[in-house]
């Protein structure tokens, strides 16, 4: 019996999560067929996906026509949208979840993403989704800034279960997993059971390639071009050596042998940007047991119709890897610099999109009145 190619990523210990959701994919019958169909095990959602979720479509009206009477504001309209799809979803994967001990069957719903730089207020918007959607399938996707560690830190010490997203370089992912291991800490310091807890760091990729490549470009060297998309894989790799070394130290295993779970590598931005790329790149390239894939669905489609998974791609390539990033600081690129503006314009994307799911709900709202 043949095997596709997305069984057999989930057969290599990858774990398939799609990076989208809308009302009409959850009602429609588009997500089970994707689960069933596709080894989906999970779901992200960001700003941008509601926004485009909510200005198609008419799955929303009903709802928005009761917000109106209801006299919602625009802001409580959005927090009741989005929990309710997030919330919904989490039920269509509860299965799942329950068959996998809570390690996959997972929906994550992210603070607004203008609380970026907020440590309090976002640990407050994180409690205020875990009390809303009320489902312990959800995970809160809490932003890498520095104002975000702490409140990473404090929502897994009140026992949330996280998404940590918008991660760029090696540095930043240190201080996310000693952020994680501080929230076990006092998890287990209050008396929570730690099993029940459990957390993704969201790696991004193709953003990588996508800026390193200018940059190469306009220094023109062969040895820049040579160097094209290249970098955001090996970044990746680096990370899961990381991941494996931090999580195999004194510190974790202490906790690990407390009841606590890995925090797992996610693999997030993994749509290919470059058309020159195979469109599977960002999948085949970073296959290693324990870590999330989170998808497009164009690019989940195109695994499932040619990806070739031959297994692990990542744990015999860290010297490789690490080459690559020496090679990129030979020829000019700065490492810092890059990832810096990196996650300054993950931030500032995600607050246009929320913005416009705000203007969104607000016409929408206005015309339900």
């Amino acid at each position: 019996m043949s095997t596709t190619p997305t069984a057999a990523l989930s057969q290599a210990g990858v774990s398939i999560w799609l990076d989208d959701l809308s009302r009409e994919r959850i009602t429609s019958g588009g997500l089970e067929r994707l689960i069933a169909e596709r080894d989906v095990v999970g779901v992200t959602t960001n700003p941008t996906i509601f926004a485009g979720a909510l200005a198609k479509g008419d799955a929303y009206r009903d709802q928005v026509a009761a917000l109106a009477a209801d006299g919602a504001d625009v802001d409580r309209a959005v927090f009741e949208i989005t929990t309710d799809d997030v919330r919904d979803a989490a039920d269509h994967f509860r299965p799942i979840y329950d068959r996998t001990d809570g390690y996959d069957g997972r929906v994550s719903i992210e603070v607004s993403p203008d609380l970026a730089n907020e440590t309090d207020a976002t640990i407050s918007e994180a409690h205020r989704l875990w009390d809303k959607v009320d489902r312990p399938n959800v995970m809160i996707k809490i932003p890498a800034t520095k104002a975000g560690l702490p409140a990473i830190t404090a929502a897994i010490g009140a026992g949330i279960s996280v998404n940590v997203t918008l991660i760029f370089s090696l540095d930043r992912y240190r201080e996310v997993i000693d952020a994680y291991l501080t929230g076990l800490e006092q998890a287990k310091a209050a008396g929570i059971d730690l099993s029940t807890i459990h957390s993704v760091a969201s790696f991004f990729v193709s953003r990588v390639d996508t800026e390193i490549d200018k940059r190469l470009e306009a220094i023109g060297s062969p040895e820049a071009i040579a160097l094209k998309s290249r970098a955001g894989v090996a970044n990746a790799r680096l990370a899961y050596e990381l991941y494996l070394q931090q999580f195999g130290a004194p510190r974790a295993v202490a906790l690990l042998d407390a009841g606590a779970n890995r925090q797992r590598p996610l693999w997030a931005s993994t749509g290919v940007k470059d058309p020159a790329l195979p469109d599977t790149l960002y999948v085949t390239e970073l296959v290693a047991h324990g870590v999330v894939n989170t998808m497009p669905e164009k690019t989940l489609e195109a695994t499932f119709d040619h990806g070739v998974i031959e297994g692990d791609t990542v744990t015999g390539a860290f010297a490789e890897a690490g080459r690559v990033l020496d090679a990129l600081a030979g020829v000019g690129v700065d490492y810092d610099d890059v990832t810096e503006v990196l996650e300054r314009e993950g931030v500032d994307k995600f607050i246009v999109s929320w913005n416009e799911l705000l203007d969104t709900v607000r016409t929408a709202l206005e015309a339900a009145r």
